[in-house]
C-alpha cells in the first residue's frame, strides 16, 4: 500500500487566457494535517476544485491509495470519501442543521421516504461526536459562523470522509473558536482522517500541519516538514522575493487635528468614545472581539446612528444620518465584509469603484460611461489590482484584489478621512504588504486614517496611535507607539 493517501502528480489547468494550475504536485500522508499556503491567486482554490471534481485538469494524474483515479464530477469525489469545506460556507441557512448534514445523501425508510428520526437522531450523534450540543433541528441561518462550520465538519464525516479539505476555515473565527476548530481537527486526524488545511494564517500551520506546501503563481515551489521553515523563508517562498520590510510604515510629520469624536454613546454597544485624528496619522482601534471597535465606525458614518455625541471634521460640527452625509462630509469608510457590504460581486470592477460617486460623472442625467471607465481603471491601477480589465466581475478576483478594489472605491471619493475595517484579514501576506503600502501613501497625501485591527503585530507594525477598547469604552490610548508592546496592549484590552 502506498505510503501516500493521495497523490497529485503534474496537474495542470487552464481556463481561456489563464493557466490557473501549471505542472502542479501534492501529496498527503495517512493521518496528517497538511498546511497549504500561498498568495491569493496562487491556485489553491482550482486545486480544491480539482481534488473534488469540479473541474477536469488538462494534464495530469491523481491518485488514491495508490490507485489512478478519474474524477469526472463532485460525486465521484464524494463517493471516494474526499470531503471540503470551503471558506464562504456552502449551507442551506433557511434549512436545519439535519438537512444541511444530509443533503444528497438522505437515510431513507423502507417505503422510501426520508427517515426524519433517524437522521435527527444521527446528526446529533455526529455533533456530540465533534464535542458541539447544537440543536440538529435548529435552523442553520441562527447558527454562529463557528457552529455552522462544524456543521460543515459534521457533513463532511457522515459522508464517510477520509479525505477533508478544509478552506481558510479560521477567516471570521475569535481565538476561542480557532483553538476548537483546532481540536476538533486533531480529534478528526486521531480517528484516521487525512486533512488539508489551507489558511494565510502562520499560526494556524504552526499550531496544527506537519507539513506545509507552497504553491506561487499557479505553479508548484515546494514542500518542507513545518519546522524545517523561518517565517521569513516561508514569506520569500510565497511571494516569490525577501519582503524585508512587511509593515512599510512611513515616517510623517503629523498636520493638523482634522478630525474628532466627543462623547460619542449607543446604548448597548459602546459608551463616551473621544479621541481625536490629524492628517497624516494611522490611528489604529483595537481590543478583543466584541469591544465595540466596529459599532463605533457605523456609528461615525450613519450606519447605525449613535443615541448622542459629536462629530468633528476640520472643527466643524457634523450632521450625519446616512452614509451619503459622511462621504458628502468627507469621511469614507472600508467595511470588514467586503463581500456583503463593500461589493456588489456580479458587477464589473469599473462599476464598482465608481457607484458611490455616479454624480462626478454625470450631466443632464446622462452618465459619461467613458470618463467612468477611465477613472476606475486609473484608480484600479494605483492600488495594483491583478485584472485583466474593468469589465472583469468583482467576483471572480481573489480576495486580496477584492479588498483592493474596495480600496479603489473609497479613493474615488472626495475624502479627507479614511476609515478601514480589518482590511487585511483574509488575505495573504504579499497583499497584505500592498495593503499597508496603500495605507502609508494615503497618510503621506495627509489623509487621516482610522484602521480597525485585531492582529497586534499588524497594530504595531502600522500605527501612529494606538486607541485599545474593551467592552465598549475606551480602555487606554498610546499616542507613543514606539515602545508599546503586545503585552501592553492585551493587559488594556483584558484590563487585567
Amino acid at each position: 500500500m502506498s505510503d501516500y493517501i493521495l497523490e497529485l502528480k503534474g496537474i495542470t489547468k487552464i481556463f481561456p487566457g489563464v493557466k490557473a494550475l501549471d505542472n502542479v504536485h501534492f501529496s498527503l500522508k495517512r493521518g496528517e494535517i497538511h498546511a497549504l499556503m500561498g498568495e491569493n491567486g496562487a491556485g489553491k482554490s482550482t486545486f480544491i476544485k480539482v481534488i473534488t471534481g469540479v473541474h477536469r485538469p488538462e494534464e495530469g494524474e491523481i491518485y488514491l491509495n495508490g490507485q489512478k483515479v478519474v474524477f469526472k464530477t463532485p460525486k465521484d469525489a464524494q463517493n471516494m470519501s474526499i470531503a471540503a469545506i470551503y471558506q464562504h460556507g456552502t449551507t442551506y441557512q433557511h434549512l436545519s442543521v439535519t438537512e444541511n448534514i444530509y443533503m444528497g445523501h438522505e437515510k431513507l425508510t423502507k417505503f422510501k421516504t426520508i427517515a426524519w428520526n433517524k437522521m435527527h437522531k444521527d446528526a446529533k450523534a455526529l455533533l456530540k461526536r465533534l464535542g458541539s450540543d447544537i440543536d440538529p433541528r435548529s435552523i442553520m441561518g441562527n447558527l454562529t459562523v463557528a457552529e455552522q462550520q462544524v456543521v460543515e465538519i459534521a457533513k463532511a464525516i457522515s459522508t464517510d470522509a477520509k479525505i477533508i479539505i478544509m478552506d481558510e476555515p479560521t477567516a471570521a473565527l475569535s481565538k476561542r473558536e480557532c483553538e476548537e476548530l483546532y481540536r476538533i481537527t486533531e480529534q478528526l486526524r486521531d480517528e484516521g482522517c487525512s486533512i488539508i488545511f489551507i489558511s494565510h494564517r502562520f499560526e494556524d500551520m504552526y499550531r496544527i500541519a506537519s507539513r506545509v506546501t507552497v504553491f506561487r503563481d499557479s505553479q508548484y515551489i515546494g514542500t518542507w516538514g513545518v519546522n524545517e521553515l523561518t517565517n521569513d523563508e516561508l514569506i520569500s517562498k510565497m511571494v516569490g522575493r525577501k519582503i524585508a520590510d512587511i509593515y512599510p510604515k512611513q515616517q510623517l510629520e503629523m498636520g493638523d487635528e482634522i478630525f474628532k469624536l466627543e462623547g460619542l454613546s449607543k446604548l448597548g454597544y459602546y459608551k463616551d468614545i473621544s479621541f481625536s485624528l490629524h492628517a497624516g496619522e494611522i490611528l489604529a482601534m483595537t481590543g478583543l472581539v466584541g469591544a465595540g471597535r466596529s459599532e463605533v465606525c457605523q456609528g461615525i458614518m450613519g450606519i447605525e446612528k449613535p443615541d448622542k455625541g459629536s462629530v468633528y471634521l476640520d472643527g466643524k460640527k457634523l450632521k450625519i444620518k446616512c452614509v451619503k452625509d459622511a462621504m458628502d462630509a468627507g469621511i469614507g469608510y472600508f467595511p470588514e465584509d467586503r463581500q456583503k457590504q463593500g461589493l456588489i460581486l456580479d458587477w464589473g470592477l469599473g462599476d464598482n469603484v465608481t457607484l458611490a460617486t455616479l454624480e462626478k460623472f454625470t450631466k443632464h442625467t446622462i452618465i459619461n460611461r467613458k470618463a467612468e471607465r477611465q477613472k476606475a481603471k486609473e484608480l484600479l491601477e494605483e492600488v495594483k489590482t491583478k485584472a485583466l480589465s474593468v469589465f472583469d466581475k468583482a467576483s471572480s478576483l481573489s480576495g486580496g484584489n477584492q479588498q483592493k478594489v474596495i480600496v479603489a472605491k473609497v479613493l474615488n471619493s472626495d475624502l479627507k478621512v479614511v476609515i478601514l475595517d480589518e482590511p487585511t484579514k483574509g488575505v495573504d501576506v504579499g497583499a497584505k504588504a500592498q495593503i499597508y503600502e496603500i495605507m502609508s501613501s494615503l497618510a503621506a497625501k495627509g489623509y487621516g486614517v482610522i484602521m480597525i485591527s485585531s492582529e497586534m503585530p499588524e497594530v504595531l507594525g502600522m500605527a501612529d496611535t494606538i486607541l485599545v477598547m474593551k467592552e465598549g469604552r475606551v480602555s487606554k490610548i498610546f499616542n507613543d507607539c514606539s515602545n508599546v508592546t503586545q503585552e501592553q496592549i492585551l493587559e488594556a484590552a483584558m484590563n487585567v
